[in-house]
């Protein structure tokens, strides 16, 4: 990637040659052609150093809810490389302080957005080869409803993206995003690749299932069921229900590697842990390595969501969601036809290898230090 100055000094040689070759004739004009690179390039996209966290990878990146559980992930991915990342925030800064040891000395740069305000968008992304969007939400809000999160604002990026002449953009979906599903969060998730798909044809889109990792709201959630009972209500005792969880660091990885890989363009990635599990044998190994008793009993589906509705007048974050419910019990697709972490170098992270860093938090005392082998390993399913 050449600068307009260097251009210019080639194309002056380049006329000099032909001068001095008869280039009069058609017979002997090479077919060279000049395209100059009309957007102004910044100089963090000049890859420098011996490669590692001090020096310049080549990447600058904008990752767009890089504030969420796996946004610091990629961020920290980024940062070990020597990548700028910029991290377009709504909060206050000193809320995203933690994300700037992730990278070296002013390669960390935080900037305040509106995702309402398309200039504030594409300001966001002005001195980026890459954009990355994370952004999401659990549960909808009086300002921001799924529509927002996962259709109308990812289009806005992907279409700003698009016109700013980006080189990769990644969009993070769902495995079970479907329009025909029960659950209005894998719904809208759906239409959202569609609509990233038209503005921007070249789009990497990742489609993982539930992650999991220390801060997220899947393994947690189910072990912080002991508050309420002491029990642990699941729609048909979770034995129809077939999940497969994939490690956070493993979809941070592949986002990185989307990102070296020159042939991901337009590509679509199915992300999955190694092993299959029903939800009841998945939640009851959960238990076992928190060393908590693990007492489920099957609650019917309008039960769960009147309990749920009542969760969802919390004017904070709430703990559970009607959809929530709905979107835990629904199993996880098949696509085997689509590239997964395998295709990106990475090798996926059992559920037995990491989920002691997520329970251990749940322990009692005296069981903080036991060792995981005395844990039986969850039963595993084909289905």
């Amino acid at each position: 990637m050449f600068t307009r100055g260097v251009l210019h000094i080639l194309i002056s040689i380049y006329s000099v040659i032909l001068h001095f070759s008869g280039a009069g004739s058609p017979s002997v004009t090479p077919a060279i052609s000049v395209v100059i690179q009309q957007r102004k390039i910044h100089n963090a996209v000049t890859p420098r150093g011996k490669g590692g966290r001090s020096s310049f990878s080549g990447i600058a990146a904008t990752v767009f809810g890089a504030t969420g559980f796996l946004g610091r992930y990629v961020v920290n991915r980024l940062g070990r490389i020597g990548s700028q990342v910029v991290i377009p925030h709504r909060c206050d800064q000193y809320d995203v302080m933690y994300l700037r040891p992730m990278g070296d000395l002013g390669q960390i740069i935080f900037l305040d957005w509106d995702a309402r305000d398309k200039d504030s968008i594409s300001r966001a992304l002005a001195h980026s080869n890459v954009v990355i969007n994370l952004v999401g939400r659990e549960w909808e809000t009086s300002n921001y409803r799924f529509e927002d999160t996962h259709v109308n604002i990812p289009k806005e990026i992907a279409r700003a993206a698009k016109e700013a002449g980006i080189e990769k953009f990644i969009h993070m979906s769902h495995l079970n995003a479907d329009i025909r599903s029960s659950s209005k969060y894998l719904r809208t998730k759906a239409v959202g690749e569609e609509a990233v798909r038209e503005e921007f044809p070249d789009a990497i889109i990742m489609k993982p299932s539930e992650i999991y990792g220390r801060e997220d709201r899947f393994f947690n959630h189910f072990a912080n069921m002991r508050w309420f009972g002491r029990a642990v209500p699941l729609i048909a005792m979770g034995k129809k229900t077939v999940k497969q969880p994939v490690y956070v660091v493993d979809v941070a990885k592949a986002i990185v590697n989307a990102i070296k890989d020159p042939d991901s363009n337009g590509k679509t990635y199915a992300l999955v842990g190694p092993n299959r599990y029903l939800l009841h044998d998945l939640v009851e190994y959960l238990y076992a390595v928190a060393h908590r008793p693990f007492v489920p009993y099957p609650l019917p589906r309008p039960l769960y969501h009147l309990a749920a509705r009542f969760f969802e007048m919390n004017p904070f974050e709430p703990w559970t969601t009607r959809d929530k419910v709905e979107r835990f019990h629904i199993t996880d697709m098949k696509f085997p036809s689509l590239p997964g972490l395998e295709d990106l170098g990475i090798v996926p992270t059992s559920v037995e290898q990491k989920a002691i860093e997520v329970l251990r938090r749940h322990r009692r005392y005296r069981w903080l230090e036991a060792e995981l082998g005395e844990t039986k390993p969850a039963k595993t399913v084909n289905l």
